[in-house]
């Protein structure tokens, strides 16, 4: 027992001292920085917008920043609503942050409009110039910077990862949201590669979750169907239904993120959005401490990861192929 308290009390003793030197700094009459954060897909209640403002806390604090002590954190979660995302936006530029950290091209559309000097970063948005949010990766300009989450050559290889744990599948449904300008880039590489997977590809757009649920309703009458789901705000604020509903209908799914599988989903392949906001983190320090946002080219992903729900697999009737697992990052049995 004395050893363990003893134990415990040099753990409080070293976090203690970690804290001091930046509680010195505030207390000598440092500004307070304050950085806001939008989500524009996920509820109040989900878990993963607490696990990505972790990782970018963390990294914040290897550079010297710490909530509470010389930073304050403020954030909101759109639920996939525009209208909620457009109001948190103004919400927080209201409260005159140094940064906007800006998840998912909706929330950064939104931030875009209110706040025209605040310097953004954003993270997990597909296609920035396509978008018009910046005049180029090298060189974005403006009050503008971030990390995008996709390469359009991805499009062929969600394809034939499905045919891969599916090989019997011959319709593909492709869940695209109509007002992403990325969408008409994946939609071009998956038509260029469905002939030689032997697919036949539709896409299809919904809005609502009844809407959601009449599409796949639809497509699953027919024998020998898979779908693929990129992602989104749409995608990610329902996506307990989508899991549940191809689940439901026998429908093979591959999905863009990993909290998919993790939420029952089949597979994923994708970049690590923890692995994003950890990097995103030596910006906003950058930003912080003077740097322009239009003077940081924007980042690309570099880490990704393939994720395989085994115990879905099994109850679609899917016998997952050795080769298949042994090259995922991720099986969940």
């Amino acid at each position: 027992m004395l050893d363990t308290r003893r134990r415990h009390f040099i753990t409080l003793l070293g976090g203690a001292a970690a804290a001091w030197p930046l509680a010195a700094r505030a207390q000598q009459g440092e500004r307070v920085r304050r950085i806001a954060i939008l989500f524009g897909g996920f509820a109040d209640d989900d878990p993963e917008p607490l696990a990505r403002m972790a990782a970018l806390r963390q990294g914040l604090q290897q550079l010297g920043w710490a909530d509470g002590i010389n930073l304050r954190i403020e954030y909101r979660t759109g639920g996939g609503d525009p209208d909620r995302v457009r109001a948190h936006a103004s919400d927080l530029t209201a409260l005159a942050p140094d940064v906007i950290v800006a998840n998912s091209a909706p929330a950064l559309a939104a931030v875009q409009k209110v706040a025209h000097a605040t310097p953004i970063i954003f993270v997990n948005v597909a296609d920035p110039v396509a978008s018009g949010f910046i005049a180029s990766l090298a060189h974005p300009g403006g009050n503008i910077t971030g990390f995008t989450n996709f390469e359009q050559s991805m499009g062929s290889k969600w394809l034939e990862l499905l045919k891969e744990i599916a090989p019997g599948i011959t319709r593909v449904a492709v869940f695209q949201d109509a007002a992403s300008p990325a969408a008409a880039g994946f939609r071009r590489v998956m038509e260029a590669a469905a002939p030689s997977f032997h697919v036949q590809l539709t896409f299809i757009f919904a809005h609502e979750p009844a809407e959601i649920e009449r599409i796949i309703v639809e497509f699953s009458r027919e024998a020998r169907g898979g779908i693929v789901f990129p992602g989104g705000t749409i995608a990610s604020g329902n996506r307990k239904l989508l899991t549940q509903l191809t689940a439901r209908h026998g429908l093979a799914a591959i999905y863009a993120f990993a909290y998919y599988p993790r939420m029952d989903g089949l597979m994923s392949y994708g970049v690590d959005g923890i692995d994003l906001w950890r990097r995103a983190a030596p910006y906003v320090d950058r930003i912080l401490r003077g740097a322009k946002p239009g003077d940081l080219p924007v980042q690309q992903p570099t880490k990704f990861e393939l994720v395989i729900n085994l115990k879905t697999a099994k109850a679609l009737g899917l016998d997952v192929p050795p080769t298949l697992l042994a090259r995922a990052d991720e099986v969940i049995e």
